[in-house]
């Protein structure tokens, strides 16, 4: 007869229930989202009533920003902004009126009929895309992560107070409408205390091939695209495009691109404020390629009375702990939330209620601030965007002054902090899940083990800065800008 520990039999007896609702919760969002998700504009607007509206960088997540925009009969494009002329006037082409495209972003906030900006460049355009287009009295949409490094992030809250703009981050699932309700039953205090959260992101990835000395495509204005990051030369990553993400000087790892998503909704359910204590990551890059980044991580953040873990895996895994994004320990039970569900659970595993409510397009309700002129409407204004988003820079440093561990060395530096049990349950997981592909390494092309254990660095919440740090941890709270596109000290 198998036995299982507590933990596990909880596991397994809440991932059914939380599957089986995901089908459901599917349906119902789908039919919410249809009737309510998007405001009507009241008629049809005039020309001098409709908001003027650039998009900058149309690749992936872009495109959809700008079919958004396009389909909205209170908002016209007026600029396609891209510095790859392989996508620009092609999207252009599509769109009625035809908005003009442009490859430089200066020539967009100089043009005063513009009012919203979109951005959904690669993450070291983010912040000053977004400063440069607050200082010309723009609203501005921002795709996550929100910056590039943590001391950028608190400039762009900077903009938004000192020229009263509006400003939402683009971690859309805070406005769903379980997330919602998942937050609320968290507020009226019926989980209890809580003591525990954990935020999953586990996507496969596949290699991206060798480093090399790769060329830049003829199409693509090398100079702005790069903007305040360095210039690499000779390129040493094969797809130009998209994987960006895994080297330091543009993306910020699988935390940053996706990572975010989890770790801002367990935020917003938990109503957690701030960025702790302290921080440690354990982690390490596996595939035997050009990126730099890490395929799997455990991020571990002290908040005192509370622990917040995020978890990243991209090797082929089992599904997170009950299903989950988002899971959220309290005295009363556990809630589960997914994507588009969230459920309650008591301590003995059984499940109490499923959450729901009305949720809302994370554009739509953009614009209803836009008009408003009230940031209090955003469903993420920047300021939750830039703590989220710091969030996972935090665990990035601490992964970047990492050394090679054994795996005794990792688990002895867990059992040190707070909830040691529960963190030690979780590395214990990530350490089966590694074990499972080592007979695979020199099939994928990748060397699982030893994993890199950072050091633990003790956070000012308040200054946003460490305490007691070394040099280089500091160092990493920003960049060095290349001019002329560098971020101001003051905006």
């Amino acid at each position: 007869m198998v036995k299982f520990t507590r933990r596990e039999f909880l596991e397994r007896s809440m991932i059914a229930t939380v599957l089986a609702m995901e089908a459901q919760e599917r349906a119902f969002r789908a039919e919410e989202l249809r009737q309510k998700g998007e405001p009507k504009p009241q008629g049809s607007p005039s020309a001098n009533e409709r908001l003027g509206v650039a998009v900058i960088g149309l690749r992936n997540r872009g495109a959809d920003h700008a079919r958004f925009f396009a389909d909205r009969k209170d908002c016209q494009i007026l600029y396609l902004c891209d510095c790859d002329r392989a996508v620009g006037p092609a999207l252009a082409e599509k769109i009625t009126p035809r908005p003009q495209w442009v490859e430089d972003m200066r020539r967009v906030f100089d043009d005063k009929r513009v009012d919203i900006v979109s951005i959904a460049t690669p993450d070291h355009w983010h912040a000053l895309a977004a400063i440069w287009a607050m200082q010309a009295g723009k609203d501005v949409y921002v795709e996550k992560p929100v910056s590039h490094n943590i001391w950028e992030g608190r400039r762009m809250v900077q903009a938004m107070e000192k020229y009263r703009r509006i400003c939402q981050a683009g971690t859309q699932h805070r406005s769903a409408g379980s997330a919602l309700a998942a937050a609320q039953y968290v507020r009226e205090g019926k989980l209890g205390k809580i003591d525990w959260i954990v935020s999953f992101m586990y996507r496969p990835r596949s290699p991206i091939g060798p480093p090399g000395d790769y060329p830049i495509p003829a199409t693509v204005n090398y100079d702005l695209w790069c903007g305040p990051a360095p210039v690499q030369r000779p390129l040493r990553r094969k797809n130009f495009h998209y994987d960006w993400h895994w080297f330091w000087d543009y993306g910020n790892g699988e935390l940053g691109n996706n990572g975010i998503h989890a770790v801002d909704l367990a935020r917003k359910i938990a109503g957690l404020q701030g960025l702790g204590q302290a921080v440690l990551t354990i982690g390490a890059r596996h595939f035997q390629d050009a990126g730099e980044t890490p395929n799997s991580e455990l991020v571990v953040h002290d908040f005192g009375t509370i622990t917040l873990v995020q978890e990243i895996r991209n090797l082929q895994s089992e599904q997170p702990p009950f299903g989950a994004v988002v899971l959220v320990r309290g005295t009363e039970g556990y809630l589960v939330a997914t994507w588009g569900s969230a459920a309650v659970f008591d301590p003995q595993g059984k499940p109490i209620q499923k959450l729901q409510g009305q949720g809302i397009n994370h554009f739509a309700n953009f614009l209803q601030a836009v008009r408003s002129r009230n940031p209090a409407d955003l469903s993420a204004p920047i300021i939750e965007g830039h703590i989220s988003t710091s969030l996972t820079h935090l665990g990035k440093i601490s992964y970047r002054l990492a050394e090679p561990a054994s795996n005794e060395e990792i688990r002895n530096a867990l059992e040190k902090l707070p909830h040691a049990e529960d963190v030690v349950a979780r590395w214990e997981s990530l350490r089966q899940h590694l074990e499972s592909h080592v007979p695979n390494e020199a099939k994928v092309g990748m060397k699982i083990w030893p994993l890199r254990l950072g050091p633990q660095l003790k956070v000012d919440s308040a200054k946003e800065t460490f305490i007691d740090a070394p040099a280089q941890a500091l160092a990493l709270l920003r960049r060095e800008y290349r001019p002329p596109y560098v971020v101001p000290e003051e905006v």
